[in-house]
């Protein structure tokens, strides 16, 4: 990744993105593929996993689906953006 690269939006979004990113090679999945079972362009997903994405509860869901695992689960204990040392 080159250094000019954009940082996470958040710490919410930050630790989210890894907890997508983690659940994805738990299950053996590259970008593209876990992408494609969540319904959603791989760029996308790609921005989520580096927490530089916001998402809508619709693809919160989506995402929880194709990695089969509870929604509840990738956003349970998530830090709030305000608690960003930034």
């Amino acid at each position: 990744m080159p250094n000019d690269a954009k940082p996470p939006l958040n710490v919410t979004t930050r630790e989210f993105g890894t907890r997508v990113r983690e659940r994805r090679l738990e299950i053996g999945l590259s970008q593209e593929a876990a992408a494609a079972k969540c319904g959603i362009h791989w760029t996308q997903l790609g921005k989520v996993e580096r927490g530089q994405r916001s998402l809508r509860l619709e693809t919160l869901v989506k995402i929880a689906e194709g990695l089969d695992i509870d929604a509840g689960v990738l956003v349970s204990g998530l830090p709030a953006p305000d608690e960003d040392p930034r």
